[in-house]
C-alpha cells in the first residue's frame, strides 16, 4: 500500500486486510480482484461479494487504489471498485478523514454509480448514469441486489436520503 497509506493515516496497515474476491465483469466473465479494507469488516465484505457473485452482479474492476497511484479521481475514472484509501472526505473539507481512510467504506462501479456533489458529477463519465430511473447493469438501486447485499451486512448506502447522493458509496458508519 505504498500509495494509499502513509504515516499519519488514522488506521495502520496492521489493521487492514487484503481480500481476493471473485466477481463477474461486464462481459459475463468470472474474475478475481483485490480489495483492501479494515480487518473488522473483512468477513462481511466477503459475504457481500459472495452474494454479488452468486447473483452475477457485474463489477467493472476490483483493484486497490495503489494501482492508480493512490488517486481517487483516477480510480473512479477507471470505474474501479475500491475500499481503503487514506484520504480526506470530499464533501466535508480538509479536516475530516473519509471513511475510506479507515477501510470502512467501499465505492462500487463509480461510473455507473456517480457521486453528485456541488453541481458536479464524480467521475464525469458518470453523467450518463445520473438518471437513476434508467436502470442498467452495475447500478446501485433501491431494493436491488447491490444495496440489499450491503444492507444485510449492516452497511449503509450513500444513494438515499442525502442532498448530495453518492450512489457508489457504502459504509459501516452511514457517513
Amino acid at each position: 500500500m505504498p500509495k494509499s497509506w502513509r504515516a499519519g493515516c488514522p488506521v495502520g496497515p496492521d489493521r487492514l486486510a487484503v481480500l481476493r474476491l471473485s466477481y463477474w465483469d461486464f462481459d459475463g466473465r468470472p474474475r478475481v480482484g483485490t480489495l483492501i479494507a479494515h480487518r473488522d469488516v473483512a468477513a462481511g465484505l466477503v459475504t457481500v461479494f459472495e452474494t454479488l457473485y452468486r447473483e452475477r452482479f457485474p463489477i467493472r474492476r476490483l483493484d486497490p487504489v495503489d494501482a492508480f497511484d493512490g488517486s481517487d479521481d483516477a480510480s473512479m475514472a477507471a470505474d474501479n471498485t475500491s475500499a481503503f484509501n487514506c484520504r480526506r472526505a470530499v464533501a466535508a473539507g480538509a479536516p475530516t478523514w473519509s471513511e475510506h481512510a479507515y477501510g470502512r467504506a467501499i465505492d462500487v462501479n463509480p461510473v455507473e454509480n456517480p457521486y453528485l456533489f456541488d453541481r458536479r458529477v464524480l467521475p464525469p463519465a458518470g453523467s450518463d448514469y445520473v438518471d437513476r430511473a434508467n436502470r442498467r447493469p452495475g447500478m446501485a438501486v433501491p431494493g436491488g441486489i447491490l444495496v440489499t447485499a450491503f444492507a444485510k451486512a449492516g452497511w449503509s448506502w450513500g444513494g438515499e436520503g442525502r442532498s448530495h447522493p453518492d450512489y457508489q458509496h457504502f459504509s459501516t458508519s452511514g457517513k
